[in-house]
């Protein structure tokens, strides 16, 4: 955590660090919802539960969700260009209501949305430190939908949410730059982890390999995420129709994990042996990445890619576009970039790592070393060391 200098490291044992911290975190998205902020959210609620403090969550409805006691859910309405996703109005009224009678000592705004509304409203009239995370690219997604009119007043409108309250956390110091660019004020780096017990070489399986129509001779590419336009994919599926056509589709073989809107015209736009297989988890994730021998990240979108971390720590070298937050955890030796949008480029970044396997281990070692430093436990110290300094600042004013 860094906010010019780094926090004071924690001197309580890691159970006790959050002790006495009663933590309000809205959200508009969270599980049963699948995607990289939802699954932070979760273990960030875990992790302040783990090291002794309380958690409640204010976020939207969820038809498959289960009830859980500290988790309250606002109605809302799927989205209707993206149904996964759910729209809440603001519920000021009892968004306030509900956190006077749970008295929180900080109140994180992890959305500026409906529901991340009405925790900003609410921890403001009520006096609670007040802070806030930032997790998706205005700028991206303005240039890659076409909406350059519109940045401006959308960053207008993002300064006002963010620097409303006491410390804006960014995933990467990339994000960070990018945001106090545009007057970001209080901003801090929240960084994330992976769980290298989960994500591990040794769920290396010539089975699943198998099963995904590769050999020992095939070069099997990987791609886990949301199949959404926004993330690159009509460039992949230009990438791919690419290399199968200069070298067939049994050296090197495609495979795609998740679901989303972009399915059917992603499924037509690419060559028959593409293998598209849904939605995995548990270890069906965790063998599909330590499958692969190249993972593709199209994207320039996201402001931290977590399957990034999650293929490197597979011990899986990256093919990834040009990105700010990318670049940050590719480096120079994890891995290879190229344009945004440049189908070509992707294509030739492939059909090089094709021919030269002594550069993807020595990419994969690399990768495998990084991520092995990325412990969640660190950063979750580190973030609640942070909750601590903010909330102590917050009543030193007070007093």
């Amino acid at each position: 955590m860094t906010e010019g200098a780094a926090a004071t490291p924690p001197v309580r044992p890691r159970e006790r660090l959050a002790e006495g911290l009663r933590v309000a975190l809205f959200s508009d998205t969270y599980p049963p919802q699948v995607n990289g902020v939802a699954r932070t959210l979760a273990r960030l609620a875990d992790a302040i539960r783990a090291r002794g403090g309380a958690v409640r969550v204010f976020c939207t409805e969820d038809p498959d969700a289960e009830p859980h006691p500290d988790v309250v859910r606002y109605p809302s309405t799927p989205f209707w260009a993206y149904p996964q996703l759910q729209l809440a109005l603001p519920r000021f009224p009892r968004a306030k209501a509900d956190l006077a009678a749970w008295q929180p000592t900080l109140v994180h705004a992890a959305t500026p949305f409906g529901v991340g509304l009405s925790g900003r409203h609410a921890a403001r009239a009520l006096g609670l430190p007040f802070v806030t995370s930032y997790h998706t690219s205005l700028s991206a997604y303005a240039r890659f939908y076409h909406l350059g009119a519109l940045s401006e007043p959308g960053w207008a409108f993002l300064r006002w949410f963010h620097n409303s309250g006491r410390r804006t956390y960014c995933p990467t110091a990339a994000v960070q730059r990018e945001i106090e660019a545009h007057h970001f004020t209080h901003t801090a780096i929240w960084s994330r982890g992976v769980e290298t017990h989960r994500f591990s070489p040794a769920f290396r399986s010539a089975a699943m390999r198998a099963e995904l129509g590769a050999d020992d001779d095939t070069m099997l590419v990987t791609y886990v995420g949301r199949i959404a336009v926004e993330k690159g994919l009509p460039v992949l599926a230009r990438a791919i129709t690419r290399v199968v056509a200069e070298r067939g589709a049994r050296k090197v073989r495609f495979a795609l994990a998740g679901d989303g809107p972009y399915m059917a015209e992603m499924r037509g736009a690419v060559p028959a042996e593409v293998t598209f297989t849904g939605m995995l988890g548990g270890e069906r994730l965790s063998q599909f990445y330590a499958a692969s021998d190249v993972f593709v990240f199209p994207s320039v979108t996201d402001t931290f890619g977590n399957v990034l971390m999650e293929a490197m720590a597979s011990g899986v070298p990256i093919v990834g576009a040009e990105a700010g937050p990318t670049r940050e955890l590719v480096g120079e030796d994890r891995g290879l970039l190229f344009p945004e949008g440049d189908d070509a480029a992707c294509a030739a970044a492939l059909l090089g790592l094709a021919d030269d396997p002594g550069r993807r281990r020595a990419m994969a070692v690399a990768g495998l070393a990084y991520a092995g430093a990325r412990s969640w436990d660190v950063i979750f110290d580190d973030l609640i060391a942070d909750y601590r300094h903010v909330v102590d600042a917050a009543a030193a004013e007070r007093a």
